[in-house]
């Protein structure tokens, strides 16, 4: 026996041709659903023309509409009326991720039930009967008492506003509907107008609650300022301290020398420092010219008078010289020359010694006046030393006394910002397009109730199709073989148009004989081992066409060349001997009551080179002999004398029968008619068939009809194509 081909099973045939023809599971269950509307279109569409009916009906019926509209521009921030750094100082803009947090703030604002009643309010509409009559209030619905009627018409204001804010925009839609256009309009321009005011009264009011508040913090603050500058000026009262500065002064220096000492001491300090640098410079010249002689130190040299004499010594040398070369040495021009020049020189030493006495002098004085000088600073630092101690007490008051007037000056600026500001905000929120009164209806809209009506229908018919799928479990496509009873699919046996099945199984090409063939090739490579020695045909009810497929099942056995033997197991309604016409007087009955040789009971069958044995004497008890060993002993007997055993047992439904044979055998066929109603009778009969626990071959689809599921499985079961063959005697095929 030849290994079985993995498309060679009936599942893998059967999705084999799906993905032969390019068809995915997405195609398979648009087909299916596609079918299943065929199958239930009239329902279908009573459910769609019932609702469109209805949604006509209701939109005829219903009070025009009327919705007038009003956009408004929302900003984030305000104008700027008093000037950007006035404004910036009082109101921080606010972020980018914060810009969708504020308008949908604005939004709720819109639809708050706040701004809701400011409308019916300003409208006066808890008295109108105008508004009650166009909201379709009856007079009955009203109460009389004015706060519950307000509270009706805020309810019946906020049911009927819509406010739209599309995305990339802050222009808001403020629509408002109601059976009197003239009023729908007026309603629309008043939400917006009091969103404006409202916005502007809680600016105010907030300004108004800063106003008071901080009015109340500096009136406080004066209070402490006052307290710390008195103990301030008390506590220097009482330590005699004469302060020369203001004490809030930020001027450091100004805070050293706020005393008189403190002024003192820095005074005689800057003069000892002085004195100190004067005495150091004379002391450097009177050391530059102590160690020198006279007439070489540069203060002397630099002397004017110094300089003269200098240079009238030199004349006269030059003089003398002269004279000397020209006269004598006794002659009294030399004489008077020589006495000339010992007077400039006594001149001159006298001179140059006044000038070192000079700095000398100069020295001492600034020696004289260093040493005092820091005599006095010793003594006024003493006096500011001990006035600093009674300093540490005055510089913490000092201190308090400038917090003090810090935070009164911060809430004096605050102030005065917040009454120049007050009543005088401008708004954020602006009206671009004021709502004008409506010339048409906005409901009811017919083309769009229509469709709506039509869209529900359709879905309500979408589900009504599903709900009634999946709770059918007939038989009707090749595919609800597998999806419904979780069997494999053998073949598809189509209706005969004309004639018996009997007579289109006479002609070879005809689609029944195709159709057994291809179940006949299947049933070859149905198991492992191939084909089943023993195979057993049952349907869930009678006249589903088991007999007629088991028929045809031996018979295209036969026409293979192997050796089939045809069983007749229904010993109630033995159909088989009736179809062939044939008679006999000895059949299955006879062998299970009696131990005669089984092969006096087979019957040739003329013209099908299949071996038939029929059902026999009806029994009185047919569960009883064909679970007896003796029907197993005959099938296992006949497995050796045949090529293959089949056997027509009968229904499932009701009978123990074909239970009981589907347990013996090697295989078990289970017949489907298609299209015919079971209300669950087909799963019930696979339930009590598997019980037993038997070898399912798969199920064969009888009596199919493909023009009823569309041409797809006209073309694929082979319909169409020997149709088409059959036709004009020409193959183009």
């Amino acid at each position: 026996m030849l290994p079985p081909l993995p498309a060679a099973t009936p599942g893998g045939r059967y999705q084999a041709a799906y993905l032969a023809e390019g068809e995915n599971a997405i195609s398979a269950n648009l087909r299916h659903a596609v079918a299943a509307v065929r199958r239930h279109l009239w329902m279908a569409l009573a459910i769609v023309g019932a609702v469109v009916v209805l949604a006509l009906i209701s939109t005829l019926l219903d009070t025009p509409r009327y919705t007038a509209e009003t956009s408004v521009q929302i900003n984030d921030q305000s104008d700027e009326v008093l000037g950007k750094d006035f404004e910036s100082a009082n109101a921080a803009a606010p972020s980018d991720w914060d810009i969708d947090r504020f308008l949908n703030t604005q939004l709720d604002i819109l639809k708050s039930r706040g701004l809701a009643e400011r409308v019916a309010d300003r409208l006066e509409l808890a008295t109108s009967e105008r508004f009650f009559t166009a909201m379709e209030v009856p007079t009955s619905a009203l109460s009389g008492d004015q706060a519950e009627d307000r509270a009706l018409a805020v309810e019946l204001l906020r049911d009927n506003l819509d406010i739209d804010l599309p995305r990339a925009t802050r222009v808001t839609s403020i629509a408002f509907t109601s059976t009197d256009p003239g009023l729908s309009g007026m309603i629309a321009n008043a939400f917006a107008e009091e969103f404006i005011q409202a916005n502007l009264q809680r600016r105010f009011d907030s300004t108004s609650y800063a106003r008071d508040f901080v009015a109340e913090q500096l009136e406080e603050a004066r209070i402490d300022l006052e307290d710390s500058e008195r103990e301030l000026n008390d506590y220097a009262k009482s330590v005699g301290l004469i302060r020369t500065y203001d004490a809030l002064s930020p001027d450091g220096r100004d805070r050293l020398a706020g005393t008189v000492t403190a002024s003192s001491l820095i005074q005689l300090n800057d003069a000892a420092i002085q004195a100190r640098a004067d005495r150091i410079a004379a002391q450097s010249r009177w050391e530059a010219i102590q160690g020198t002689p006279l007439l070489a130190s540069q203060p002397v040299l630099g002397n004017p008078t110094v300089q003269s004499l200098m240079t009238r010594r030199a004349e006269l040398q030059s003089e003398l010289q002269v004279a000397q070369e020209r006269y004598l040495g006794n002659h009294p021009a030399i004489s008077r020359l020589e006495g000339d020049l010992a007077a400039i020189n006594r001149q001159l030493e006298a001179t140059a010694r006044q000038v070192r006495e000079s700095i000398r002098a100069e020295y001492s004085a600034a020696q004289s006046a260093e040493s005092k000088l820091d005599g006095q600073v010793q003594q006024a630092r003493g006096n500011s030393l001990a006035e600093q101690d009674q300093s540490v007490r005055y510089n913490v008051l000092s201190r308090q006394a400038d917090t003090a007037r810090s935070i009164y000056d911060g809430l004096l600026q605050r102030y005065r910002e917040l009454n120049a500001s007050a009543g005088i905000s401008s708004s954020n929120i602006a009206i671009i397009d004021r709502a004008e009164t409506p010339t048409s209806p906005s409901s009811p809209n017919v083309p769009r109730n229509l469709a709506l009506g039509l869209l529900v229908g359709l879905g309500l018919a979408a589900m009504a199709v599903f709900l009634r799928d999946q709770l059918d479990d007939v038989i009707r496509t090749p595919e609800d073989v597998e999806d419904k009873l979780d069997l494999a699919l053998l073949g598809v046996v189509p209706r005969t148009e004309n004639g018996t099945p009997l007579e289109a199984l006479e002609e070879p090409k005809s689609p029944i004989s195709e159709a057994y063939n291809s179940l006949r090739g299947a049933l070859l490579y149905s198991t492992p081992q191939g084909l089943p020695k023993i195979i057993v045909v049952t349907s869930a009810q009678a006249h589903e066409g088991k007999s007629t497929t088991s028929l045809a099942i031996a018979t295209g056995f036969a026409r293979i060349g192997m050796r089939p033997l045809l069983i007749d197991a229904d010993l109630r309604r033995p159909a088989l001997d009736k179809v062939l016409n044939l008679k006999s007087e000895r059949g299955l009955t006879d062998l299970l009551v009696s131990q005669d040789d089984p092969k006096s009971a087979i019957l040739k069958v003329k013209g099908r080179k299949i071996d038939l044995l029929p059902a026999g004497p009806l029994p009185p008890s047919p569960s009883e002999l064909l679970s007896s060993p003796r029907m197993a002993q005959l099938l296992e007997y006949f497995a050796q004398t045949h090529d293959v055993v089949i056997v027509d047992s009968p229904p499932v439904l009701g009978l123990a029968d074909a239970p009981m044979l589907a347990a013996i055998a090697d295989g078990t066929v289970f017949v489907v008619e298609a299209e015919r109603g079971r209300s669950g009778s087909l799963k019930a009969a696979l339930r009590r068939l598997r019980s037993m626990k038997p070898v399912l071959l798969g199920a064969v689809l009888a009596k199919f009809d493909p023009t009823k599921s569309g041409n797809r499985y006209s073309a694929y079961y082979g319909y169409d194509y020997y149709q088409y063959a059959t036709g004009d005697g020409r193959n183009e095929a």
